[in-house]
């Protein structure tokens, strides 16, 4: 039966084939997430919001263009169950095809949509279109990719080889900010804001070529080739990942348990620490862009170190040692960056405090413009990213340290943090604070590699042959597409909120706690199995 060989003598790839398995579908898992995250480069940036969600509110702003990003995060799950039925019913190679083209035409798109100012509301609704093609393309790539390299991958390498998809992940993150730099550079900012940011997504149609050429000589998976000749093709993939003995409850931990702990790790690390040093930290955009490329290319060797660990030690070990250590070092790396990345605010923070007391003073990141003036001093200090003590209280008051502001006047509230030391001019960090925040990516990155290096291992050899490309998609996009896609829009909503730069990190601490639990429980130790070793 093909569910009782992984790989046999007669349909083992040859070591070069290997390479050109894993060579062509890294490549391709680039290109493919380099399509999805230029998106979120571009929003840290401003420029989506500012071309498709224009606003009087810069949080809203922010907010909007951050949904957007969730959108398509929103619609991996629906990717996932499409194209997982597919590469489970017709093969992993023509699936996984349809995808990076639906990929790259969707992003290709978003370059061409005109802006608000000149079509209207068609686009913000052309532009979420086009994130929904993204988000289905992206559910049906990774458990392609990941499948295929497994399936064909001897045991005891597994990890290690599977790894590199995991590190293509970074690679794409990688190369969109590297091209974004790169067309910074060849042209003013002003004509960059104009039009320029419009030529790092039409990009992808060189990219999307250069990955149909790599994947069209690429043979079919073994496992699946197996299947085939044997008979054992699913008649109904979606259902049988539910219905197969014991499929219920790995789905339940493959979703709570991997992808929900990893992915909202990975995105704290690259997207969260890219968009905290523009914003909060007040780093300018191309300073913030190099040191968090930098960091995440010095660290992308992470997920191939841990992924190799796993072939050794089991998948289990080094994911719950990840969590452990992202739970106790996640707030104080962000404390160290944030203090390196720009002293001069952190130091105004701690001498000069802000309180604001007053009746009903609340801040609404979603309107346009807030309610009272209390919101209205409120919606300043989010906007430039100054911690703030909210006070209830009969009389309305501002104090920047020991200077009484009065009045809710914002134009008062801006003299006194001036006054106070507060400079928000975009700063470049000094080489030694460059060199502390990139060792705090790169302990990020560790936190990361050691979660998300093994999982494309794992996930493959939790589920059955004929059954994986459903089984191992589903739960994956639902945690990574729902914990983590919303992670940027949640912990942005949850700092504006609280006027604490650094609270949206609580959204990532309770769901690596939550994952943590599911994982000790529902995880199976020792050292890696194959799905029949595992289950007999």
């Amino acid at each position: 039966m093909a569910e009782n060989a992984q790989l046999s003598e007669t349909n083992e790839p040859a070591p070069s084939d290997v390479k050109m398995v894993i060579g062509a579908s890294s490549a391709g898992t680039v290109f493919e997430w380099y399509d999805f995250f230029i998106y979120a480069t571009l929003t840290t940036s401003g420029i989506i919001g500012s071309t498709f969600f224009p606003s009087g509110n810069p949080a809203l702003q922010t907010l909007l263009a951050w949904a957007g990003f969730a959108v398509g995060f929103g619609f991996r799950p629906l990717g996932a169950i499409l194209f997982g039925y597919l590469g489970d019913k017709l093969g992993r190679k023509y699936t996984f095809l349809v995808t990076i083209t639906l990929m790259g035409v969707a992003t290709a798109g978003i370059g061409l949509i005109p802006s608000t100012e000149t079509i209207g509301i068609a686009a913000p609704i052309l532009l979420l279109l086009c994130r929904v093609g993204q988000g289905l393309a992206l559910g049906g790539e990774y458990g392609g990719a990941a499948i295929y390299v497994s399936e064909h991958s001897p045991h005891g390498k597994r990890g290690f080889y599977t790894s590199f998809i995991q590190a293509s992940v970074i690679g794409g993150f990688v190369l969109s900010l590297a091209v974004v730099l790169l067309t910074k550079a060849t042209m003013s900012q002003e004509v960059f804001i104009e039009w320029g940011w419009r030529l790092p997504f039409l990009f992808s149609l060189l990219l999307l070529a250069a990955s149909l050429w790599m994947r069209l000589m690429l043979s079919e998976s073994p496992v699946f080739r197996a299947m085939q000749e044997e008979g054992e093709i699913s008649h109904n993939p979606f259902v049988e990942s539910f219905t197969y003995p014991g499929n219920a409850k790995r789905v339940f931990v493959a979703l709570f348990g991997v992808a929900a702990g990893l992915t909202t790790i990975w995105y704290t690390a690259m997207v969260y620490s890219l968009e905290f040093l523009k914003g909060p930290a007040n780093v300018t955009d191309s300073a913030a862009e190099l040191i968090v490329c930098g960091g995440a290319l010095l660290g992308s060797i992470m997920f191939i170190v841990f992924g190799k660990w796993s072939d050794k030690v089991g998948r289990k070990k080094p994911i719950i040692i990840g969590y452990i250590l992202t739970l106790l070092t996640l707030f104080p790396l962000f404390w160290t960056m944030g203090n390196a990345a720009n002293p001069g605010l952190d130091d105004a923070a701690k001498s000069a405090p802000v309180v604001v007391s007053g009746r009903d003073c609340n801040f609404d990141p979603f309107a346009k413009e807030q309610a009272n003036d209390c919101g209205k001093v409120l919606a300043v200090l989010t906007g430039k990213g100054v911690p703030y003590t909210l006070i209830n209280a009969e009389q309305d008051s501002i104090s920047v340290g020991e200077t009484d502001v009065g009045a809710m006047d914002p134009v008062a509230l801006e003299a006194a943090l001036a006054k106070a030391g507060y400079d928000f001019t975009p700063v470049t960090p000094s080489a030694g604070s460059i060199v502390v925040i990139v060792l705090c990516l790169l302990a990020l990155s560790v936190l990361s590699g050691m979660t998300y290096g093994p999982v494309a291992a794992l996930l493959s050899e939790m589920f059955p042959p004929k059954i994986r490309y459903s089984s191992m998609s589903i739960p994956y996009h639902f945690g990574t597409g729902y914990f983590g896609g919303f992670l940027p829009f949640i912990a942005s909503y949850i700092a504006a909120k609280t006027g604490d730069p650094y609270s949206g990190l609580w959204y990532t601490w309770a769901v690596v706690l939550m994952a943590l639990v599911v994982a000790l429980w529902g995880l199976k130790g020792g050292l890696p199995r194959d799905f029949e070793d595992d289950v007999a």
